[in-house]
Parts: C-alpha cells; sequence; structure tokens
C-alpha cells in the first residue's frame, strides 16, 4: 500500500520546525546574510529544542530521526533561510559515515560529542578534485599504529567552527577507488589548519573555508571502517544525504513562490493585480507544480533508505529537479517582482543567490544526470 500522510508525531515535527523557523531564523536572516555571520545563537537554540544532530540514534544522545525527517525539517529551516540550514545540517552529514562504518567505540565516542555540543565538518572536496571524488590527492601514510595526513581540503562547510572533520584521503596512490580511506581528524592536531573562510555569492552566513593537512599525525583507532573503503563509503553518503538536500532545495522554492504569489496579488498593472494576466499566473503554476513533484521526489528517495534500501537513482533523481527546479523558481520570483526583485530589500533577491548552490554542492545537477544515465544503462 502506498500511503502519503504523515504521523502525527512528524506532522508535530514539521510544524515545530517551521515555527521555529519564523520565529528565530526569518527575523535575522537578512542581516545574517550582509554581515556574512555565522548563526551560533540560532544554532544554541535549535539544540535547546532538538533541530540539530537530529539523525544521530537514541543511544547516543540524538533524536534517531528518519531520512524522511531530515527532510521535513530541512525544508522548513532553508524555507527560511538555506545558510542557515546549511550551517545546522552539516553535522547531520558528518555523522552519517560514523553511523555507517564506525565501530561501536567510534559511535560512542564522536556521536555523542556532537550531542554534547561540538560541531563537526565533512572533508572530501579538494582545489583539484570536486566532482572527480577519485581523484583526490591528499595522503594518509601509514606509520605502524599511526596516519600521518598531507594535502588539502576546499569549500568546506563549517571548517572554522568545527571541533573535528571527517577526513578522506588516499591510502594507495595506484589504486584509484579502492586507495581511499576515511578517518576522523580533530582540529586541534599540530599542523591542522583553517584558511579564512570564503566570501561567497549565497548562503553567505554558512561558514565554508579550505582546510590544511601538514604531517598531521593521526592513531589508527580514528581511521573509520577498513582501509580501502573510502570512496565506497562516500558514496553511501550521498545517497542518505541527497534527499535531505533535495528538501531544502524545496523549501527554497516554496519561500520563493510565497513571496511572489503575495507581491502579484498586491502589484497593480493596467489596473489590476498581476496575477491575473496569463504571463504571471502561469508561472506562479509552474513553480506549484515543481514544487510538488520535487518533493515527491526527495521523500521517495528518503523512504528508500528508511527502509534499508538507499537508491542511487532516486537520490539523483531527486537531487537533479529539485535543485533545478528551485534555481528556476528563484529567477522567475525575481522576475514577477520585476525592478523590485533586483533590490537588496526584497526578499526574493536572497533567494536567488542563497539557491543556485544547490545545482553545485553535493554533486552538480550535470554530475546527477550522469548517474542517471550510468544506472539507466546497469539496466
Amino acid at each position: 500500500m502506498i500511503d502519503f500522510a504523515l504521523t502525527d508525531e512528524q506532522l508535530m515535527l514539521r510544524r515545530m520546525a517551521h515555527d521555529f523557523a519564523e520565529k528565530e531564523i526569518v527575523p535575522v536572516a537578512e542581516e545574517l546574510d550582509r554581515e556574512a555571520k555565522f548563526p551560533h545563537e540560532i544554532i544554541a537554540k535549535a539544540r535547546e529544542v532538538g533541530l540539530i544532530n537530529i539523525n544521530i540514534p537514541e543511544e547516543y544522545g540524538g533524536l534517531g530521526a528518519s531520512v524522511l525527517e531530515e527532510c521535513l525539517i530541512a525544508e522548513e529551516i532553508s524555507w527560511a533561510c538555506s545558510g542557515v540550514g546549511t550551517a545546522l545540517m552539516i553535522n547531520n552529514l558528518a555523522a552519517v559515515p560514523i553511523k555507517l562504518v564506525g565501530t561501536e567505540e567510534q559511535k560512542k565516542e564522536w556521536l555523542s560529542r556532537m550531542v554534547e555540543g561540538e560541531l563537526a565538518s565533512y572533508a572530501v572536496t579538494e582545489p583539484n578534485a570536486g566532482s572527480d571524488v577519485a581523484a583526490m590527492e591528499a595522503f594518509a601514510e601509514k606509520r605502524g599504529n599511526e596516519y600521518v595526513l598531507n594535502g588539502s581540503k576546499t569549500f568546506i562547510s563549517n571548517a572554522s567552527e568545527a571541533s573535528f572533520f571527517v577526513v578522506f584521503a588516499r591510502t594507495d596512490r595506484e589504486d584509484r577507488y579502492k586507495g581511499i580511506s576515511c578517518f576522523i581528524v580533530e582540529r586541534d592536531r599540530e599542523g591542522f589548519s583553517v584558511s579564512k573562510k570564503f566570501d561567497k555569492l549565497g548562503q553567505r552566513c554558512a561558514d565554508t573555508a579550505e582546510i590544511s593537512l601538514e604531517d598531521v599525525v593521526i592513531p589508527e583507532e580514528n581511521r573509520l571502517g577498513p582501509e580501502g573503503s573510502g570512496f565506497l563509503t562516500a558514496m553511501r553518503v550521498f545517497d542518505i544525504s541527497r534527499p535531505t538536500v533535495s528538501a531544502a532545495a524545496v523549501g527554497v522554492a516554496r519561500r520563493a513562490m510565497e513571496e511572489a504569489l503575495r507581491y502579484s496579488q498586491e502589484r497593480v498593472a493596467f489596473s489590476q493585480p498581476i496575477v491575473r494576466f496569463q504571463a504571471v499566473g502561469h508561472m506562479l503554476a509552474d513553480m506549484a507544480i515543481n514544487i510538488e513533484a520535487a518533493r515527491l521526489l526527495a521523500w521517495k528517495a528518503a523512504w528508500n533508505v528508511d527502509r534499508g534500501q538507499p537508491d542511487t537513482r532516486a537520490a539523483a533523481f531527486a537531487k537533479a529537479f529539485a535543485a533545478d527546479m528551485a534555481m528556476k523558481a528563484c529567477v522567475d520570483a525575481v522576475q514577477i517582482f520585476g525592478g523590485y526583485g533586483y533590490m537588496k530589500e526584497y526578499p526574493v533577491e536572497k533567494l536567488m543567490r542563497d539557491v543556485k548552490v544547490f545545482q553545485i554542492y553535493e554533486g552538480t545537477s550535470q554530475i546527477q544526470r550522469n548517474i542517471i544515465v550510468r544506472e539507466l544503462t546497469r539496466g
């Protein structure tokens, strides 16, 4: 049986997330964007009400939320500000590989530290290895019971704020896919440094920086999973994280549609509200259609994960469609606002800047299509 109804608990969770977004994020979103200010206070309040670390299992102090429930929260938080949403959800991303391949001791140590107040970060991308994850050059050399890491990672979310990082690095320079391993690296390790954060087009309150590893020594017990399993772990993480990112894009698009709809009903031209003009009305109708479709794709991909059957193709469907849809929705919202939409005093300008990165991070829209073609040809 197919059931599109949310449980009472899920409805309550979504309502709580929306109320939090409306009361705590919307009033300060413009200021956070203008000053590129990390949302420390919002994260602290989110911790109080249980809207951070939501995917960490209850036995380690988290909420134990399903991926579908993560999607519900991501949509509401990103409806208010996707920059805050990114800053808030990175702990969830960093928790995934620990949950997937970590030992019981590692889960107790690192997941509990996040619940107790620490921020973590997830470091895969390098200056010369973005979409091509297997091209990474950071190297971890095994020396006795330790590893020595050298290299750099870029575009790392929450890098300036995190106390530890899930870092992917080569342990074999010859094997492209089976030569990558996954490690936890604490910020205070000698040789570890974080650059000044990047000055970005959008999602400006979400910290993004580069990290450098120069002879960083970590114990063998900081390796997550068997040596050489890092590439597979990273791909499994994408199958789990992309539905949530897709839902966040839906939240941005929904906000753009709501703002455009409100404005089009108030703005009068040629003696009538502009919503009555078919050219405007059809843009709004297309937004509504595509938002609904994207949400269903995100929920389907999340449902697959929650059933224990992560589906790479479904996750790519959701990510590609939601990202592209949200970009178009925001561009069309600016168009409906006309000249006012181009001004910073109106919200759609920020939405259009914020949304662009959804077509880039967690795998570009082009990479999603490559994945889909690959999955189709596998039969």
